[in-house]
């Protein structure tokens, strides 16, 4: 989905599009409503999982 980006927070990108939220629950991201979630930028947090940004994108992108 077009005007997702990885700087945004979880909260954000689940405000603009819920349908990502089991994207990013298969990815690992399971505390999606924790306070990290508001905080940390989708890149941030995928380098805290150990997750490829760039593949978390392209799938993010086809939701």
């Amino acid at each position: 989905m077009s005007g997702i980006t990885r700087e945004m927070t979880i909260g954000e990108i689940l405000r603009i599009n819920p349908d990502v939220a089991p994207i990013l629950m298969d990815a690992g991201m399971h505390c999606l409503g924790c306070p990290s979630a508001q905080g940390e930028s989708l890149e941030e947090a995928a380098m805290v999982h150990g997750i490829d940004i760039s593949d978390l994108m392209a799938k993010i992108e086809q939701a």
